[in-house]
C-alpha cells in the first residue's frame, strides 16, 4: 500500500512547528503535524518574546490573544549579590521600532494553547497527536515518515514532499539527516521555579539578573499572578533538594518577603542544564531542522523559543514559493545560509551574558561593581540592548548588498503606523513589498501589483522615511518575512528584481502610503 503524499510533514507541535504550519497554511500549503504527546506540554518553559518575534505573532493572527496573556517588561536590571542595582536598561512598554513592546513575558503553555486553537482557522493543517515518529527516509520524490499511534499501537506511514524537523533537542530528524550538535562550550545546571500568588511582591516589573558566581539568579513577573525564578545550582545540588516551599524559601525569601506560605502556590520546580549548541547542518535534501533541533540557546537573553519562530518565518515563504512553482528550489539553500549565523550570534550573546553573571569569583564581583554602573553610558550599548533589533541576516541570493556597505539589507523595516491605523507589517502581510521615498512610475507600480506585491510610499517625517534616508536609499525591496532583500537609489531596478509571489492569507494587491 502506497503512503499518502502531503506537501509538508512536520515532526513536533511545539511553537516552531505550530508557527511553521500556520504560515504555510496562509499560503495555501497543506501540511500534517505529527506530535508524540496528546496535548500541550503543561509545564512552563520559555517566558520571553522580543519585539521582532511579537511581529511574527501578529502574522499568525493571534496578536490580541497573545497580548491578553502577556505583560511588557520595563527593561533589565543587573544586581549585585545583595540585590543592589548595578545598572538598569529601561524599555518603553509601548514599544518603538517594532510596533510592540520589546520584551514580552508570558506562560508558554498558554501560548501553545492559543497557537493550537488558531490552527482550526486553517483546513490546510492537520494535527495528529499521540503519533510517535520512528523513522524518516528520503525517497526519490518525497520523504517517507513512519510513525506509531501511541493509543492503538498501529504503525502508519505518510510521505511529504518536504519534512520539517521541529522535534526538539533530542531530534530524530537531526539524526536522520546526519547532522550533529556542535558544542559552543557552555553548560550550567539551573533550578527553574514558577510560583503563583495573588500577593503583589512589589518589585520593579522588569527582568532582574543577579550577578553572583556563588548563586546567580534571575527574577521576573510573567503574569498577573505568576512569577519566575532561576537559580544556578551549586555542585552536588539537585531540584529534589528544593522540592517544596519550606526548602525553597531561603532562595526566594528576598523576593517574597513576609508573604505567608499559604499564599504561595508552587507551580513547578525543575532542574535544567543550559547549553549552547548549534547543529552542523540544517538541511539534507527535502529535510530541514527548525527550533531546538537546530540550536540550543542559554536563556539569559530570552531568545531560545524566539529563534525557532525566526526559523519558521524564514523558511515557510520560500517553501511555499517552491511548492507553488513561483521560486526555484535553490532558494531553500538560503535558509541555513541566513539563519545559522544569526542563531550563532544570538547564542554567543546569551553565552556572554551568562558568563558575565556567573563567572569570576570575588574578583569578578569587584569588577562588575566597578564596570556595570558605567555600562548605560557606553555609546550605543543601551540602544543595542533596548532597541529590539537583532543582527542582520547574512548575505545570500535573497539578501543582496554591496560587499563593503550592507545598509538595510537583511534587517526589518520599522513597523510604522499607517494613516489608516494599520502597521507596515499589516500591509506587507507575507508578500514582497517596495517601500519608497519617491513616486514610482505607473508601470513599476503595476508590475509589482501584478506579481502579487505591494507598494508603500514612505512620507517625509515618518519613521520609514528616516530609516531609508539613514541607509542612503530611495527604496527597499522587502521580502515576505519582513527582511530587506535589497535597497538602493534606483527604485525601478528594485521593482524589476521582485519575483512573482502570490500574497498570503488571500490578500490582494494594495498600494498605500505612510
Amino acid at each position: 500500500m502506497t503512503a499518502r503524499t502531503i506537501p509538508v510533514v512536520l515532526v513536533g507541535a511545539g511553537p516552531a512547528g505550530l508557527t511553521a504550519a500556520t504560515l504555510l497554511a496562509q499560503y495555501g500549503i497543506e501540511s500534517l503535524i505529527l506530535e508524540r504527546w496528546e496535548g500541550v506540554y503543561p509545564q512552563p518553559r520559555a517566558v520571553h518574546l522580543d519585539g521582532e518575534i511579537r511581529r511574527i505573532v501578529d502574522r499568525l493572527g493571534i496578536g490580541a490573544e497573545f497580548d491578553a496573556i502577556s505583560r511588557p517588561a520595563l527593561g533589565l536590571r543587573l544586581l549585585d549579590p545583595d540585590r543592589r542595582v548595578l545598572a538598569q536598561f529601561d524599555r518603553d512598554p509601548a514599544g518603538d521600532r517594532n510596533g510592540h513592546p520589546e520584551a514580552n513575558l508570558f506562560d508558554q503553555p498558554e501560548l501553545e494553547a492559543i497557537l493550537r486553537a488558531n490552527l482550526r482557522r486553517y483546513p490546510e493543517v492537520t494535527l495528529r497527536s499521540d503519533a510517535q515518529v520512528v523513522a524518516v527516509v528520503e525517497e526519490s520524490d518525497c520523504v517517507r515518515v513512519d510513525f506509531t499511534d501511541r493509543v492503538t499501537g498501529r504503525t502508519e506511514s505518510v510521505c511529504g514532499r518536504y519534512l520539517l524537523g521541529c522535534d526538539g533537542a533530542n531530534s530524530l530528524v537531526r539524526g536522520a539527516i546526519g547532522a550533529r550538535m556542535r558544542d559552543l562550550r557552555f553548560e550550567q545546571r539551573w533550578l527553574v521555579v514558577d510560583i503563583a500568588t495573588t500577593a503583589d511582591l512589589g518589585h520593579w516589573e522588569g527582568v532582574h539578573q543577579v550577578c553572583d558566581p556563588t548563586r546567580a539568579a534571575t527574577y521576573m513577573r510573567i503574569g498577573k499572578a505568576r512569577y519566575r525564578w532561576e537559580f544556578r545550582l551549586r555542585p552536588g545540588e539537585a531540584a529534589a533538594d528544593f522540592r517544596d516551599l519550606s526548602r525553597l524559601r531561603p532562595l526566594i525569601a528576598p523576593w517574597v518577603g513576609s508573604v505567608p506560605p499559604e499564599r504561595l502556590e508552587l507551580v513547578r520546580i525543575a532542574e535544567y542544564t543550559f547549553r549552547a549548541q548549534l547543529a552542523d547542518r540544517w538541511r539534507a535534501g527535502r529535510m530541514f531542522l527548525l527550533g531546538d533541533a537546530a540550536h540550543l540557546t542559554p536563556p539569559f537573553i530570552g531568545q531560545g523559543m524566539g529563534a525557532g519562530l525566526r526559523d519558521a518565518a524564514n523558511l515557510t515563504w520560500k517553501l511555499a514559493g517552491v511548492l507553488r512553482g513561483e521560486l526555484p528550489d535553490s532558494v531553500l539553500d538560503t535558509y541555513e545560509t541566513e539563519r545559522k549565523p544569526h542563531a550563532r550570534a544570538m547564542i554567543r550573546l546569551a553565552k556572554l551574558v551568562g558568563m558575565t553573571m556567573t563567572e569570576g569569583g570575588a574578583l569578578g564581583n569587584r569588577l562588575r561593581g566597578l564596570i556595570a554602573p558605567r555600562l548605560p553610558r557606553v555609546p550605543g550599548l543601551t540602544h543595542m540592548i533596548t532597541s529590539g533589533e537583532s543582527p542582520p541576516l547574512r548575505r545570500s541570493d535573497l539578501v543582496v548588498a554591496p560587499p563593503l556597505r550592507r545598509g538595510t539589507a537583511g534587517r526589518l523595516p520599522p513597523n510604522d503606523r499607517l494613516p489608516d491605523g494599520r502597521r507596515v507589517d499589516d500591509l506587507i502581510a507575507g508578500r514582497f513589498a517596495i517601500i519608497t521615498t519617491v513616486d514610482l512610475p505607473r508601470a513599476d507600480g503595476q508590475r509589482i501589483e501584478q506579481r502579487g506585491g505591494v507598494v508603500l510610499r514612505a512620507a517625509p517625517g515618518t519613521a520609514l522615511h528616516r530609516w531609508l534616508r539613514r541607509g542612503r536609499a530611495a527604496a527597499a525591496l522587502v521580502r515576505p518575512d519582513g527582511a530587506v532583500h535589497s535597497w538602493g537609489a534606483n527604485a525601478s531596478a528594485l521593482c524589476a528584481a521582485a519575483p512573482r509571489f502570490a500574497p498570503g492569507d488571500a490578500l490582494g494587491p494594495q498600494r498605500d502610503g505612510c
